[in-house]
């Protein structure tokens, strides 16, 4: 048996604006994951998860061995990552073989409700670890994500690829997304193995930081699950206000002009914040967070998207009046707010005024760094 674990993430500043190439972002990766475990089958493979209910997903192959079948197809991203493993293993000569997977995950709560940690992406990165072990394939880490982005953007190509990152190589690090609808293309014409080496991976990069050490990491759960694909939808990116206007160019740049002006000042507040964190200056990262909040809420206000729910002010606030620095994380619209804490007597009166609010604190951790990251 193979038994691979990948973690959830959180945002720590740039939500939206990574869903732009070349835009940055701050995650961290947490230490809750989910695992996969792979047994080798015969005649048929099966997915067993509770997000499946109690009967597993069975897959079967071709004729030719090369190509997946499922008996009953959910909008999955698992066998999205089985599709894209398998199309590089038959690219590099291996044989094909049936297998089990059986996947459990600690990113929801004891009645299953998802916390918002990016159990896509942590099943995605798990999945495709799993395969690699099972086939041999010897991928490094890099590569591993690259496999994530490609089998991700084959069902959505708005996802920024951050939470994969996080979830692919752990900590916290500074993450800023390739152009996916061209990465897409690229796989659509010239196939996996081609998409993993070309040229519209330029932009996409990662790098590790540390926040500074005198500052807690807080997490709240609002107990209201949100849709990233839904709210980044109504969000619209600069190039699609302008391509979707039939107004005329000078229409499409003043509608686009908002979203323009927010990716800029998203960009030098991520950047601002990476230089506090690599300075070890904790009043100059409680000072970034206070603005990407503030940015947050001017971006909410222009698209007219509820970004920072009343849960979520709440949230902010209680951590505000105790000296902190907070906002929500992620895209919003429900799920999670992060507070950074200078100490931990301040952590856990924000703790217990959170509860008394009915939002729930979550005892989480930066996930482990899990290696070197490559040059993409």
């Amino acid at each position: 048996m193979i038994e691979t674990r990948a973690p959830g993430k959180l945002f720590i500043a740039g939500e939206y604006a990574v869903v732009e190439p070349e835009q940055p972002a701050v995650l961290i990766a947490v230490d809750r994951c989910i695992t996969v475990r792979l047994t080798e089958s015969e005649g048929a493979g099966r997915i067993h998860s509770s997000e499946y209910g109690q009967a597993p997903v069975v897959w079967r192959r071709e004729d030719d061995g090369e190509h997946i079948i499922v008996d009953e197809r959910p909008f999955d991203y698992v066998l999205s990552a089985i599709s894209t493993v398998e199309e590089l293993r038959s690219g590099r000569g291996a044989s094909p073989r049936y297998f089990d997977l059986e996947i459990s995950s600690e990113l929801n709560d004891s009645d299953g409700r998802k916390f918002g940690l990016g159990s896509s992406a942590a099943v995605t990165v798990a999945t495709i670890a799993a395969l690699d072990e099972f086939y041999r394939l010897g991928l490094t880490l890099t590569e591993r994500f690259k496999l994530a982005v490609l089998a991700t953007i084959a069902i959505s190509t708005k996802a920024s690829g951050g939470d994969l990152a996080a979830s692919t190589f752990g900590g916290w690090i500074r993450y800023s997304s390739p152009d996916r609808a061209a990465l897409h293309a690229h796989r659509e014409a010239h196939g996996v193995v081609s998409a993993m080496s070309c040229s519209e991976w330029s932009g996409c990069s990662a790098r590790r930081v540390t926040p500074p050490s005198s500052l807690d990491l807080l997490v709240g759960w609002t107990g209201s699950p949100a849709s990233t694909e839904h709210l980044v939808t109504r969000v619209r990116t600069p190039r699609e206000q302008a391509s979707e206007s039939s107004a005329g160019p000078t229409a499409a740049a003043q509608k686009a002009r908002p979203l323009v002006s927010f990716a800029a000042e998203s960009h030098t507040l991520v950047d601002d914040l990476v230089a506090a964190f690599d300075a070890d200056d904790a009043e100059a990262s409680l000072t970034t967070i206070r603005s990407v909040r503030a940015l947050l809420r001017r971006l909410s206000d222009s698209t007219g998207s509820l970004i920072e729910t009343e849960a979520l002010h709440d949230l902010c606030e209680i951590a505000e009046t105790h000296g902190a620095a907070a906002k929500p994380s992620g895209a919003g619209g429900g799920d999670c707010g992060i507070a950074l804490a200078h100490s931990h007597t301040e952590a856990q009166t924000i703790l217990s005024g959170w509860e008394a609010a009915g939002i729930r604190p979550l005892d989480l951790g930066a996930h482990r760094e899990e290696g070197e990251i490559d040059e993409f």
